[in-house]
């Protein structure tokens, strides 16, 4: 028995809405699309090649996820959090990556630990070098494989989300732009993976969650700056 004739037309649209929403996503958290622009759905209309509907259907999964603000009878906006939404955004990233560091550690020496151990070493490389773009990387690969690492479909879900509502990749420079604070961060996350390597789930939940206050400490000082 054959579906309805326009299943597959939905389904297409479907997928195309999904690939643009992808992409939105990601030009949105890298900072390509500053927070604040303007996203007109006939301009992504042409640049993605595709219907103004599965555009206006991907901004909507977008606003849901916090990444899109629409005002009526104005347009549709890159959001652009407040100083209480990164707040409470980032209490939740400290309770988040804690219960990371926690389960990780009780885990033992899964291939999470050893890519935490090289990611590390890079890590020190980059800092002796003052290369501040390179150790931001490192620092999204430092907290990812704590993620990963924690083995918590759940937990990794939330976490996802929330980063994509904080778009970390650009807020994480502000914070490390701050007077020795590329230091600070490295020695903080060799801390955290030794209280892993010993399996203290204890002391690494505490140590991850002190240096996520700290991050979120250096990244309101570097706000303060520009404003």
């Amino acid at each position: 028995m054959q579906g309805p004739t326009g299943a597959p037309k939905r389904l297409q649209q479907k997928s195309m809405q999904a690939r643009v929403a992808e992409e939105l996503r990601q030009m949105i958290i890298s900072g390509e699309l500053r927070p604040g622009s303007a996203l007109s759905e006939m301009a992504l209309s042409e640049t993605f090649g595709v219907s103004r509907t599965p555009i206006r259907e991907a901004l909507k999964q977008l606003q849901i996820e916090g990444l899109v603000e629409v005002r009526p009878r104005v347009g549709t906006f890159v959001a652009v959090p407040s100083r209480r939404e990164i707040t409470e955004l980032f209490q939740m990233k400290e309770l988040l990556e804690g219960a990371a560091a926690r389960l990780l550690a009780l885990r033992g020496r899964v291939p999470e630990v050893d890519r935490l151990e090289a990611t590390m070493r890079e890590a020190d490389e980059a800092v002796q070098a003052g290369d501040t773009d390179r150790y931001a990387e490192l620092v999204h690969a430092f907290h990812e494989l704590i993620v990963v690492g924690a083995d918590n479909s759940k937990l990794e879900a939330h976490y996802r989300t929330l980063m994509n509502q904080l778009a970390y990749a650009r807020l994480v420079r502000t914070s490390l732009a701050q007077p020795g604070r590329l230091s600070e961060s490295d020695h903080e996350h060799h801390r955290v993976l030794d209280l892993i390597l010993a399996k203290d789930g204890d002391g690494a939940e505490r140590v991850m969650r002190e240096h996520v206050r700290r991050s979120h400490q250096a990244l309101t000082a570097g706000m303060d700056d520009r404003e």
